[in-house]
Order: structure tokens, then C-alpha cells, then sequence
């Protein structure tokens, strides 16, 4: 029997078992035997093949349910090693691997993509993406698996601390996960109806300041209280962080980075020193405004999938075992209105980074001007109505003159 093995690499993201699930199913419907390949490519660069696992269907017909992954998962990655490609290989044909499906976002694919050139066929690689940042570049604005299960359970917290805040008259600053792109952030905001959300797509190419960040809370935070409400929930991508600068990033405090060089975001404490500086801001005034910082990431990855994730990595692990018997190799599985759209990993590829593009929230769309339009932010027309500009001049409790010298800037 030919065999296939299925790999997760990366965080974790809600419906990874769906796809390991009825790939496992198809695959051995198919006549093939399926190898479970425990933590990614971590055992196979140190040419451990023990830490694999037959997987049968009366073992996988339920996992589809829950969160996690029953393979477990891990950032190793075979590129960023000295020989581990050809390390990689070697296991897999030790394990007499013919199909290789991996699940993951672009590091694991840029694995698949050089593991599928340099065996030339002879193992047949198909990548299904994942991740709840929902920044790869799928066909027709398709969601990646995960982000709709994990918008969903953050839409829910949100709620809770909304409730909070207007139960006790204080303001949360919430940061998300999403390193490269804001539709986390702004998926979970306009779902829930938070206050507003930063995203780094606002910025566009240049770089932001800490004081910027600052200055937009503010001047949200004073448009709140001029409309008679002393609560408000702000969501933040963490992704902001990486288009501050590393000095001021240092004022948060040590920058950490995992083995490949990527800041570990999840260790800045950037909400807490947002936090800090807004409440220095309005104590120096003698508002002792209550602010509370927290950070909504790990709770989201490993999350029980909702039923459109669900259904969707179903889909996504028969196609991709349909596509490898279809004799396919070196591609990317999606779909595009129902039907099986594989996109050849090279078509996606950045030649410069060598890492799949990225795809970021498009700052022109009806759906971004959607969402903006119901959060409380400083907007042009706050700075040409007379009376509004009294009005935000007097709650922050300067002449108009000092508002729009420090805030007009925002808008323009």
C-alpha cells in the first residue's frame, strides 16, 4: 500500500483535525495507509522516524469537533537548518512516504514547496493553509481555516468586557493576535461592536509611534466622554508592534525572538504600556480614569471550531487528497465558489522574502469603511464643526486652538 503522511506545522488554529480528519478518511478509502507525523518537522530534522503514529478511520471520524491538534504541532522548520531539507526527505523516504500533506501557514509551506522541487515527484506535496490571521493569499477574499472559529469565541469576549466596562465605567485595552495583517483585530471590533480598533494596514508603508497609538485612544477616549459615556473597549492588532521602531520597542522591554528570528510578539507587553500612558495623560489632568489591559491571543488558536470551519477543513482535506491521486504535487489547496482550486506555491511565493505573500486588510474596501464608520475615532468633521470641536475642546478640557494642534493630525 502507498502511504501517506500528514504533518502540522505553526500555531495552532481551530479545525486542524477536520482537515487531518477527512484527509485520513478519503486517503484510506483511496487504498493508501496513513502515517500521523507527530510535532512537524521537529523528529524528522533530527531523523527520528518513531514519533509517527498509523492513524485509522475509527480512531479520526470525531476529532473534527475539537480545537487543537491530535498530531500536535511545531515552529521547526526545515529551511532555516543547515541540511535539514535533505534531512527532512531522507525521513520521509525511511518511512517509505509516496504523499505528503502539510498543514500550516507560510513557513510550513515554503518546507513543502522545497521539499516537493528537490524530490521531483517521486513524493507528491500539497500544502492546506492555516491560520487565524487569516493573511495568506487565498482566491476571491476566502477566509483562512481557523479565523472565522477564532473571530467567533473573540467576538464573545469582547462582548464580556464591553459589558464590564459600562458595568463599572472604566476602559479596556485589548490586543489581539495578528503579526502581519489587522482582520483579527477589526473582524472581532466590528462584530461585537467595540469602541475601535488599530490595525497596521492604517498606517500603510511607513512606520508609527507609540505616541500616535496614544494619541488616537485619547482623543477616542475624550470623543467617548463628550458623548456622555465613560467606558469603551479598544482592540489592538498586535501586529502594531512591528512597525514601531526597535528603540521604542525597547520601552516596553526586552525583545524576545523565537529560533527564526521573528519577535515574539506575544511576550510585548504593549497593551500594558499603552495603558500606562494614557492614564499618566488623564491623571496629569485630574482624571483618574480606569484603565485595564489584556491581551486575547492563546485563548483563540485552540478553540472548538464552529460549524463553517468545520465544514470547511472537511472540504479542505478530501481535496487534498483528491489532488495528490489527481497526480498533483507543489501546490496550495483552496477553493473558489465550491469547486477545488489548487494554486501552485510558486504563484504566491515573494522571490525577495522567499516566504508566501502576505495578505493585509485593503483599507478602501466597503467592508473597512463599514467597520470604521461605527467606531469612535477622531474624524475630520470633528475638526470643522465649530460645536463639536467646542464640545472635545472643553471635555479635554484645553481651548480649541491646543485640541486641534494635538489631534488634528490624526485625520489628515
Amino acid at each position: 500500500m502507498d502511504k501517506l503522511a500528514i504533518l502540522v506545522g505553526g500555531g495552532p488554529a481551530p479545525g486542524i483535525n477536520g482537515v487531518i480528519g477527512s484527509a485520513t478518511i478519503e486517503a484510506i478509502n483511496s487504498g493508501l495507509k496513513v502515517i500521523g507525523i507527530y510535532d512537524g518537522f521537529k523528529w524528522l530534522l533530527k531523523s527520528d522516524t518513531i514519533k509517527t503514529k498509523e492513524l485509522t478511520i475509527s480512531e479520526i471520524s470525531r476529532i473534527h469537533f475539537a480545537g487543537g491538534s491530535v498530531l500536535r504541532t511545531s515552529r521547526a522548520n526545515p529551511v532555516k537548518v543547515e541540511g535539514g531539507v535533505e534531512k527532512v526527505i531522507a525521513s520521509l523516504k525511511k518511512l517509505g512516504i509516496k504523499y505528503l500533506i502539510t498543514i500550516g501557514g507560510d513557513d510550513t509551506a515554503s518546507s513543502a514547496t522545497r521539499i516537493a522541487k528537490q524530490m521531483g515527484g517521486s513524493i507528491q506535496v500539497v500544502h492546506v493553509p492555516k491560520t487565524i490571521d487569516n493573511d495568506l493569499p487565498l482566491p476571491s477574499g476566502l477566509s483562512s481555516f481557523g479565523f472565522q472559529s477564532a473571530r467567533h469565541f473573540g467576538t464573545y469576549l469582547i462582548q464580556n468586557l464591553m459589558e464590564d466596562a459600562k458595568t463599572t465605567g472604566r476602559w479596556y485595552i485589548t490586543v489581539t493576535m495578528g503579526r502581519g495583517a489587522g482582520f483579527l483585530a477589526l473582524g472581532i471590533t466590528f462584530a461585537a461592536g467595540a469602541t475601535l480598533a488599530i490595525i497596521p494596514e492604517e498606517f500603510e508603508k511607513r512606520s508609527v509611534t507609540l505616541k500616535e497609538i496614544c494619541d488616537i485612544l485619547e482623543g477616542a477616549i475624550i470623543k467617548r466622554k463628550w458623548m456622555g459615556r465613560d467606558d469603551g473597549v479598544a482592540v489592538l492588532a498586535e501586529g502594531l508592534a512591528e512597525k514601531i521602531s526597535e528603540d521604542e520597542l525597547k520601552k516596553i522591554g526586552n525583545i524576545e525572538y523565537d529560533e527564526f528570528g521573528h519577535v515574539r510578539l506575544s511576550e510585548l507587553d504593549l497593551g500594558y504600556v499603552v495603558k500606562s500612558e494614557l492614564q499618566k495623560r488623564f491623571h496629569k489632568k485630574g482624571d483618574k480614569l480606569t484603565i485595564v489591559n489584556k491581551t486575547i491571543g492563546y485563548e483563540l488558536r485552540s478553540c472548538a471550531p464552529i460549524p463553517f470551519d468545520i465544514d470547511y477543513t472537511r472540504r479542505l482535506g478530501y481535496g487534498a487528497v483528491r489532488f495528490l491521486l489527481s497526480g498533483g504535487s507543489n501546490a496550495m489547496i483552496s477553493y473558489i465558489s465550491g469547486e477545488l482550486h489548487p494554486i501552485p506555491l510558486d504563484e504566491i511565493f515573494d522571490k525577495k522574502t522567499g516566504r508566501i505573500k502576505t495578505r493585509h486588510v485593503d483599507i478602501n474596501s466597503e467592508y473597512y469603511k463599514a467597520a470604521s464608520s461605527y467606531m469612535i475615532k477622531l474624524k475630520p468633521s470633528d475638526f470643522t464643526d465649530k460645536e463639536i470641536l467646542t464640545g472635545l475642546a472643553t471635555t479635554a478640557g484645553i481651548t480649541k486652538e491646543e485640541f486641534a494642534s494635538k489631534f488634528s493630525y490624526l485625520v489628515k
